[in-house]
């Protein structure tokens, strides 16, 4: 279990080939994404119920707020890429800890997510990824034994 991706020198922090991330103790949310409609809406709309539950919101400050907003900018763009490149989102988990969260993206495809670099901001397409890698600590894949796809990962610190 590890990145899959080449690391950069601005990875503030994330992990690198054949790192292992910390496992996360409950909370953890899953939901099912195969075959709903509306998956992104879905996937934030779960997201920002835990974010709620687990006292991520409503926040008390402008900084924790901006965190907030950032695990559902996050999730849409892992959900997203999923559909657009991957053959479909299949599951989202959530884990939380305080002050951490994780967010886990299940897809068919066993090609990890490769960001356009460099990144070029006035090219259309292509920043799902970068702003995964601006806003979250720590981002990584880990591909399924069996073969079947993959689980794309990302975690926010809570401020």
């Amino acid at each position: 279990m590890g990145s899959s991706r080449p690391v950069t020198p601005d990875d503030r922090g994330a992990s690198g080939p054949g790192d292992t991330a910390a496992p996360l103790v409950a909370p953890v949310r899953r939901v099912l994404l195969a075959g709903c409609d509306g998956v992104v809406a879905r996937a934030r709309d779960v997201t920002r119920e835990a974010l709620y539950d687990w006292g991520w919101l409503p926040a008390r400050t402008p900084q924790a707020r901006a965190r907030a907003e950032d695990a559902l900018l996050v999730v849409s763009e892992l959900v997203t890429n999923a559909c657009l490149h991957a053959g479909g989102a299949q599951e989202l988990r959530l884990r939380g800890r305080p002050g951490l969260l994780r967010l886990e993206v299940t897809d068919t495809s066993p090609a990890p997510p490769t960001p356009r670099t460099p990144h070029q901001g006035s090219r259309p397409g292509g920043h799902g990824m970068y702003i995964v890698q601006r806003l979250c600590s720590r981002w990584g894949t880990v591909h399924h034994p069996e073969g079947h796809g993959k689980t794309v990962w990302a975690e926010i610190t809570g401020a």
